[in-house]
């Protein structure tokens, strides 16, 4: 019999804990806190939501690649995923479409919340079970 730690812990995907946390506060960032608060306090209104990138957008990400077969296992989100998934969208959202497509700002203060976001999130997913 193996001990609780010893065991793998399940991603919950679209019922991570983490997930439906930031899902609820960035719609509370977009419809009351940036429209009442986000003059006083910019970070509010430039990045509080570029922080919750990895956090809301991976989990469905994933989802949909072991829906797909491209992902093996149901395991949490890996380092190399994390970290690979946080190049990707930066370099999409911060140059590729500002460049390309005329589509958005390329700020790299936005690179460094999506940064910020994917280390919370990976000491979020990676802690221990105890």
């Amino acid at each position: 019999m193996t001990s609780l730690a010893a065991q793998s812990r399940k991603f919950r995907y679209l019922a991570d804990p983490l997930f439906l946390g930031v899902v609820m506060l960035y719609a509370l960032n977009r419809w009351w806190w940036k429209p009442r608060f986000g003059d006083a306090f910019p970070f509010l209104h430039d990045h509080f939501n570029d922080c919750l990138l990895i956090p809301v957008a991976l989990p469905p990400l994933l989802w949909i690649f072991r829906k797909c077969r491209l992902r093996a296992h149901d395991e949490m989100p890996t380092v190399s995923e994390v970290l690979e998934w946080t190049v990707v969208w930066s370099v999409v959202f911060e140059w590729s479409f500002p460049r390309f497509f005329r589509l958005g700002t390329a700020d790299w203060g936005d690179v460094l919340s999506y940064v910020a976001g994917a280390v919370f999130s990976a000491g979020f997913w990676f802690k221990k079970v105890c």
